[in-house]
């Protein structure tokens, strides 16, 4: 028998070597798989059985205690209702409006579990208790119809005296009602389950086993709450105000076009003096597309799906310069109230429904001509605007310790906090479900250590510290961070995601449980727990915990277009609403962007050898872990060390909360060790490379606040006295012959303590500069080799001709409206008064009927007006010449053999005066490129300037078209190349400057082929006709060479010297 010798070599007494190697092989595979492996079918199947059970703990504990109020006080065994006593408490009113919120959250999560009973019993209960439910919403609520079927034993509807929040109410009630509808009749699938319409009593619908004829009652009572709704989408901008009675409208908000009328308006004549804020956000005006579509098509009541996309338009189309979109925006003037702005709350679920959108509208027609609005693809691109915004400015990559999200300024990017919130971490899933997998991965990593730390996510917790932020400590049961670890184990099938579920749910168990059902968690570091059971613990969080669970399941497989919204309720626009393909191709014509991100889904990490987790064997891992802090956590042997003072902060950490077999060296705690490769490593951890660079105190000369000037894209510096600028070495990405390229560059990201986003630029005039030393390594003033400003003394544009005249042989033509516009127009011109000429020669310029088929009284007329126009009066002055603009256009410098230095001239001023004239007068521009004609001699010898369009030939050849001339300053001293829009190269993030540099690819030859004892100094500019007009008319041009700044060597990118 074959032995294992040490180090693995191989020892047989017989047969061939390599079969002996194969043989082992086979060996050593079967005992790694054995060993480390991931999750068993048997130990999902036990996970998804206990989040069946945490479901109906709590489903059932809300049925008995709190039905049919709105949500259970699980401490109290008892209903959470509205608190009417208070209306100012929003964080219940808003949420609450009372029509048995919880039960309509669960309908969809029943009906999910529906398609997975357990095998032992008989029965599906989770099936007959989603029909249950529905019967008894029935019940409470009526049918949805304008018969006595409509009255329920509550309300009739949601004639509800309740003022409620418009994006919870849409979210939760609306979305809930259309899941669960689209389940009843099986546009969303149910395993086992095929309904079909039968008659009963004269009515068609689904006849269920408790008796209950389902004949759409969901999807009325979906369209009465939606129908209550709408009056609060009529405002100036479009965006919905945040709050509507459910009964009476929107009478508190006086400025509504409801209540414009006071005679006849929802409002009293004299309002009470409580002024109803009308501050909305982001994601409540603009997270309404998913749901109120599908209840338009369904319907076929376009008002719903046309109030949602504009509320979504409303908010995009004010997003910043930046690219980025605010957290709260006033619903009635369209102002961003906050300048601040991230991926979290109050703007999380934007983002979500651009893609979403995309997803649920795909394949459906719309209208062309509105192709901006309506399209599929428009949502795609807001959503690709977004994400390269975000990415831009709120994303901090590995340099930072491990990548993650801040908090930035609305308008200019620059960093303004350093938090992330609980909500946030739905934002690895959505990157998930657009393909930008590798990004939601190592954002997810630093949630899941958090979690690891707190046995919970906290609402806000810093970065910077370590620490939560403002107190902000407790849990509530939020689903995201679970919502996007089922997204990243569909997309992945690592098994690492099966065991974060597993923390997850451990941990809820251990610590949110109670009699009556489950708690939010007041403080997840002391564990203390919250009365209230929010409605989407059953909505979303056990959802997405089961589906984690449940690999096979329906909604797993199905091929579909079919969204979660943000309350995790799934909806799809049934196939029979949907056109066929050729339908569809002719009412479609968008056409796409060339940045449209391919509809490609990338595959996910490759294993590594020997390994079953991707993500266990990260380089990165414990990038995340150190950036939570988890290496600082008590264990078992230190909890008598002095890290014990930890506690007072995480005091949820102690010895009957420690489950994890590694005390937190690695996480999520329930991994199994065997998933961590043996020989795993982590990556070095970049660092940044930062400093700060201090000017002294100059004599006479005291920094104060008009030392610094916002201006439009930047920071105007107008004194350099004890000014110190904090730089940041990064890597800039630019696109060169080569393709993708890298390059170094500093970046200013702060001015004396004022941060900058990271496209602000930071401004210079040369004045305030040149007291320095233009060689200090640090601060080092280099001239740009390769751009300059072409300065140009050009007049004004004339003014019209105010002269009148007519050709008496095309007058035929002219109809009478134009003889009077074009009389009272030269009248109006002439320097005579009108009034008193019209009066003085009694001209009236009301022509009679007949006068435009009478040709010769229309002449006559005119040929009167000319002469009084052009008689003898008193001499005018001369008119003044038009005025002279100074302009400057950015040129590029010429590289290449045939390059010549630009004359030496001092730089022009920006500013006109005649003290500081430019050093060219003479100006010649060719007509043609200079390809196939050659310059006169005479122009080479008298003119300063040339100026020829691009193309046609090289930049030699053009050159090479030129005769040679003696050295003269009144001869061509320089050549001007103007571009044209179609020679332009589209500019990058990092360079505003669409030209290129001319190759000069040869040396300088007259036309006769002899080397050019002279080269002619060349520069390209842009623009086109526009610049050509520009020189034909210029009396005189300069150029002015630009300056950058280095410092240690490496440019600082955004300092501009002016």
């Amino acid at each position: 028998m074959p032995s294992i010798g040490r180090l693995g070599t191989l020892k047989s007494t017989r047969g061939h070597p390599a079969e002996g190697m194969i043989w082992l092989s086979l060996l050593l595979l079967a005992v790694w798989a054995t060993v480390a492996s991931g999750m068993t079918d048997e130990a999902i199947s036990n996970l998804r059985q206990e989040t069946r059970d945490i479901f109906y703990h709590g489903y059932d504990n809300y049925m008995r205690h709190a039905f049919p109020e709105d949500e259970l006080r699980p401490l109290s065994c008892a209903p959470l209702t509205r608190d009417r006593e208070n209306p100012a408490h929003i964080e219940v009113n808003d949420v609450l409006g009372n029509y048995s919120l919880t039960l309509i959250d669960s309908l969809s999560t029943l009906a999910i579990l529906a398609s997975s009973p357990p095998t032992k019993s008989g029965k599906n209960k989770a099936l007959e208790e989603f029909q249950r439910a529905i019967s008894l919403l029935v019940d409470n609520y009526g049918d949805g119809t304008e018969g006595p079927a409509g009255q329920g034993s509550r309300a009739r509807g949601f004639d509800l005296d309740s003022k409620v929040q418009v994006f919870e109410t849409v979210i939760r009630g609306v979305g809930g009602l259309l899941s669960a509808h689209l389940f009843a009749v099986g546009d969303l699938p149910i395993k086992g389950y095929e309904p079909r319409e039968v008659t009963k009593r004269g009515e068609r619908g689904i006849l269920w086993r408790n008796g209950f004829l389902y004949n759409g009652q969901l999807l009325r009572l979906a369209a009465d709450l939606g129908e209550r709704l709408l009056p609060a989408f009529y405002t100036p901008t479009g965006l919905p105000y945040p709050r509507v009675n459910l009964r009476h409208g929107v009478p508190f908000y006086a400025n509504s076009p409801y209540n414009t009328d006071a005679e006849h308006g929802e409002c009293k004549k004299t309002p009470n003096g409580n002024v109803e804020v009308t501050e909305t956000c982001s994601a409540g005006a603009g997270s309404l597309v998913l749901e109120f579509t599908t209840l338009s098509r369904l319907t076929g009541d376009g008002r719903f799906e046309k109030a949602a996309k504009e509320a979504f338009w409303a908010v995009w189309d004010r997003r910043s310069s930046a690219g980025l979109i605010g957290a709260g925006i006033d619903a009635e003037t369209g102002n961003w109230v906050s300048p601040y702005t991230g991926i979290g709350a109050g703007i999380d679920s934007f983002f979500e429904y651009a893609v979403k959108s995309y997803i649920l509208l795909s394949g459906l027609p719309f209208d062309a001509d509105q192709t901006h609005i309506h399209s599929p693809e428009a949502f795609l691109d807001a959503w690709n605007d977004a994400h390269a915004g975000i990415k831009r400015h709120i994303y901090r990559g590995s340099m930072y310790q491990h990548p993650h999200y801040v908090q930035v300024d609305l308008y200019t990017g620059a960093m303004r906090a350093f938090w992330i919130d609980s909500l946030s971490a739905y934002y690895q899933g959505l990157l998930t479900l657009v393909g930008e997998l590798d990004e939601a991965i190592e954002g997810h990593l630093l949630y899941t250590a958090l979690w690891t730390r707190y046995s919970a996510m906290p609402e806000r917790w810093s970065t910077a510290s370590g620490n939560i932020e403002n107190g902000l400590r407790w849990w509530g049961g939020r689903p995201e961070f679970i919502e996007s670890t089922w997204y990243l184990y569909r997309a992945t099938q690592d098994p690492w995601y099966l065991h974060v579920g597993e923390m997850t749910l451990r941990d809820i168990k251990r610590r949110c449980w109670t009699r009556c059902g489950w708690a939010g968690l007041q403080d997840v570091r002391t564990g203390e727990q919250s009365d209230r059971m929010e409605s989407f613990f059953l909505g979303e969080t056990a959802k997405y915990l089961f589906l984690l669970f449940d690999p096979t399941h329906p909604l797993n497989t199905l091929d579909a277009p079919f969204v979660f919204t943000t309350e995790g309720h799934p909806l799809i626009i049934p196939k029979r609403l949907r056109p066929p393909q050729s339908v569809r191709r002719k009412s479609s014509s968008f056409k796409n962007r060339e940045s449209r991100v391919q509809p490609t889904c990338p595959l996910p990490p490759p294993a590594v050898p020997f390994s079953i987790s991707a993500t266990a064997a990260r380089k990165d891992v414990f990038h995340a872990a150190s950036l939570a802090r988890l290496h600082l956590m008590p264990t078992v042997e230190t909890l008598e060390s002095p890290l014990v003072e930890f506690n007072h902060d995480h005091p949820s950490i102690s010895i009957s909360d420690i489950q994890s077999p590694s005390n937190y060296t690695y996480y999520p705690w329930t991994l199994p060790p065997e998933l961590v490769p043996s020989n795993g490593t982590s990556s070095k951890m970049a660092v940044r490379t930062t400093f700060d660079l201090s000017f002294p105190n100059l004599p006479n000369s005291v920094l104060n606040t008009g030392a610094l000037q916002r201006v439009n894209d930047g920071v105007l510096v107008n004194s350099m006295s004890g000014l110190r600028l904090g730089m940041i070495r990064e890597p800039e990405t630019y696109f060169s012959d080569s393709g993708l390229s890298f390059e170094d560059k500093f970046r200013v990201y702060a001015i004396s303590n004022v941060a900058l986003g990271r496209d602000e630029k930071v401004f210079m005039s040369r004045d305030i500069i040149e007291t320095f030393n233009p060689v200090d390594p640090f601060f080092t003033r280099t001239r740009d080799a390769a751009t300059l400003d072409l300065v140009i003394d050009a007049p004004l544009s004339p003014t019209p001709s105010s002269s009148f005249s007519f050709d008496s042989e095309e007058f035929d033509d002219y109809d009478s409206d134009f003889l009077q516009e074009s009389i009272a127009s030269a009248l109006s011109n002439s320097s005579l008064n009108t009034a008193n000429l019209l009066s003085d020669f009694d001209i009236d310029l009301d022509l009679p009927a007949s006068a435009s088929d009478d040709p010769s009284y229309v002449r006559s007329l005119l040929q009167s007006i000319q002469s009084i126009l052009s008689s003898s009066g008193p001499p005018l002055p001369p008119p003044s010449p038009p005025p002279v603009k100074r302009q400057h256009i950015s040129g590029t410098i010429p590289s290449g053999p045939g390059a010549a230095p630009l004359p030496d001239r001092p730089d022009a001023e920006l500013s006109f005066s005649e003290d500081a004239l430019l050093a060219w007068h003479k100006i010649h521009v060719h007509t043609t490129p200079l390809c196939t004609d050659r310059l006169s001699f005479d122009v080479a010898r008298s003119t300063q300037i040339l100026v020829v369009p691009r193309g046609g030939c090289s930049f030699s050849a053009k050159l090479r078209n030129i005769p040679a001339y003696p050295p003269d300053t009144n001869a061509l001293q320089l050549v001007i190349v103007v571009s044209y829009p179609e020679h332009d190269e589209p500019p990058n993030d990092n360079d505003t400057n669409p030209l290129v540099q001319p190759l000069l690819e040869e040396l300088q030859y007259t036309p006769s082929g002899l080397l050019r004892p002279n080269p002619i100094p060349m520069i390209m500019v842009g623009g086109g006709e526009k610049t050509l007009a520009l020189l034909r008319r210029a009396k005189a041009v300069g150029v002015r060479r630009r300056y950058y700044f280095l410092s240690q060597g490496v440019r600082i990118g955004n300092l501009i010297v002016l």
